[in-house]
């Protein structure tokens, strides 16, 4: 005979305060990375249009990694 287990709710069984902690409920959207820009605008826009230049998608994993890897290989930084 084979025990019973009991249904598994998953998170929202959790109280709210534990899901907060665990991310359910960050403020900001995907873009926003709680006030990460650019100190040095005019180097990041530089660079941004080499990348728009070099990638046929610009809006991508690539070419938004290149872009912070060559930002700060130029010597920029985030603030």
């Amino acid at each position: 005979m084979a025990l019973k287990q009991p249904p598994n709710k998953g998170a929202a069984s959790l109280p709210k305060t534990v899901r907060n902690k665990m991310g359910f409920y960050k403020k900001g959207g995907s873009t926003s990375k709680s006030g990460s820009k650019p100190k040095n605008p005019k180097l990041y826009a530089a660079v941004k249009s080499e990348a728009k230049k070099k990638f046929k998608v610009y809006p991508s994993a690539y070419a938004n990694a290149w872009l912070v890897r060559t930002y700060k290989k130029r010597g920029g930084t985030y603030a």
